[in-house]
């Protein structure tokens, strides 16, 4: 199944009581939090293949890598200091750690969503449409993101919604079935049985915003600064797994279907729909490049139109983020986020 990756939802209390870890020191034993969805089902593979120890033993280190059922419970976790990294993707690293914070690295990008979101209208008609209509999702996560692109790309506004109507990802198969609901924003696998229904219109994907749901491995500053070696290992086991599965390692892929509930067509069917950074050198271009700045306003005006860009933000330049060349959106004083390419490129470089 690929459900839990996108629940923003409770972000405002994450805010209170959260402070960073005490000033990270040099040590020897590392933890990393994911949660399962297509692109993070790799980090599943290294822990049980032996592929993150190898690498660990290179530097002389121990990190264990910890699957987490509930996507939210696992950032709550990493910003509350109990692991050192965690999968998330770049609105929900913005949100929670960042936005109450924790300055945080983002150390890998591995991919972004390609088509896994998706607008669905029941019936005819187009995204303008959509006016005084009622809409389901699940609120304040990527989907409710993805929707107010969709909106401002035709002129609309949540608010020419009939309403937006909060619902579970658990639950949108079915809500899709009743008559009472119209329209629906999901990710897959839900977006690809709903279309199943011939009533089903795709109006938007994430493929019409594509680098704006971006999924990460991100890990707390202090700590990768005090101990290279752990953001050594992890990007060295990181990109062996990228090169197995780039050349299409059946038995890699299998075993990643299996583990997120499906079968090889099945995974092979979402990665379809996922941008995967197979190579170091197209993460950095990505990541150095100049949509990247843009898609962060955007992420952070839309936190702080719906108040879960950290507890009392004043506006949404509230939290800085940092940019590999050196440059910063939102606030250079309260620089919380940092895409930094620097071991990506060492993996590019052959120098891990």
């Amino acid at each position: 199944m690929q459900v839990l990756r996108h629940l923003a939802a409770g972000v405002a209390a994450l805010s209170i009581g959260v402070a960073a870890p005490a000033l990270a020191q040099e040590k020897t034993e590392f933890r990393v939090a994911w949660s399962i969805y297509v692109g993070w089902m790799p980090w599943g593979y290294l822990e049980e293949s032996g592929i993150m120890d190898k690498w660990a033993d290179k530097y002389g280190i121990d990190v264990e890598i910890v699957q987490i059922n509930d996507y939210v419970e696992s950032i709550n976790q990493y910003t509350a200091g109990a692991f050192d990294g965690v999968s998330a993707t770049n609105m929900d690293t913005l949100s929670i750690p960042s936005g109450g914070g924790v300055d945080t690295t983002a150390l890998i990008v591995g991919d972004f969503s390609n088509g896994n979101d998706a607008v669905i209208l029941k019936g005819d008609g187009a995204l303008a449409d959509l006016a005084g209509k009622p809409v389901n999702l699940v609120e304040l996560s990527v989907s409710h993101y993805l929707l107010a692109r969709a909106l401002d790309s035709v002129g609309l506004k949540e608010s020419d919604l009939a309403s937006v109507i909060n619902t579970s990802d658990a639950d949108m198969i079915a809500a899709f079935a009743t008559d009472d609901v119209e329209a629906v924003v999901t990710w897959n696998p839900l977006v690809s049985t709903i279309l199943e229904d011939p009533s089903a219109n795709k109006l938007f994907d994430s493929s019409n915003i594509p680098g704006e749901i971006i999924d990460l491995m991100v890990v707390n500053t202090e700590t990768l600064e005090a101990n290279p070696d752990f953001g050594k290992a992890l990007v060295g086991a990181w990109y062996e797994v990228m090169g197995l599965m780039a050349a299409g390692d059946e038995e890699v892929l299998t075993a990643m279907a299996i583990a997120s509930g499906t079968d090889l067509d099945g995974y092979k069917a979402q990665l379809a729909s996922t941008e995967m950074f197979y190579a170091p050198a197209d993460a950095v271009d990505f990541t150095e490049g100049a949509e990247l700045p843009a898609t962060m306003v955007n992420v952070a005006e839309f936190l702080f139109d719906k108040g879960i860009l950290g507890e009392g933000a004043p506006s949404a330049d509230f939290v800085g983020v940092a940019y590999p060349d050196g440059s910063t959106t939102g606030d250079p004083n309260n620089v919380k986020f940092r895409f930094d390419t620097t071991y990506m490129q060492m993996a590019a470089d052959g120098a891990l």
